[in-house]
């Protein structure tokens, strides 16, 4: 597109083609299933994370009050166990399955693309069960 017209700049180049080893159906519409998901985990982490910010930076005292005694406090409770731990894996997955629709769109080699996926899978998960861990055994008297 080098005509040396500014306008193409903001021409958007087409997707990739279907080749003969893309298959026409799939036996499950995982796209679907992952877009979906990115839709409503996006508006539940709304509430969770404008919840979350309300509660403990302004109705609880703000910034100043976050110790290690204040979410010792918090997290003596199931609820706030409950209300983190849904926020870290909804997060989690949702960035996740962000960056796996970035990887599928701009990684043009399908070994490349195996090796980012599972290199993305394997810190999805790993963050996944350390911040689990961390909120199900969390010790206020270390």
């Amino acid at each position: 597109m080098g005509t040396g017209n500014p306008a193409d700049a903001f021409v958007v180049e087409p997707a990739r083609a279907r080749s003969k080893r893309t298959p026409r159906r799939t036996r499950t519409n995982f796209e679907m299933l992952a877009w979906l998901f990115m839709r409503l985990s996006g508006i539940v982490l709304v509430v969770l994370v404008l919840g979350h910010l309300l509660i403990n930076l302004m109705l609880d005292g703000g910034v100043s009050k976050v110790s290690f005694a204040f979410v010792a406090g918090r997290w003596a409770s199931p609820f706030w166990q409950g209300w983190d731990l849904l926020m870290l894996w909804l997060a989690m997955l949702h960035g996740a399955n962000g960056m796996r629709t970035v990887i599928n769109d701009y990684a043009e080699k399908d070994a490349t693309r195996l090796w980012l996926k599972g290199l993305l899978a394997v810190a999805t998960v790993f963050t996944v069960l350390l911040g689990t861990l961390v909120i199900f055994t969390f010790d206020p008297n270390i």
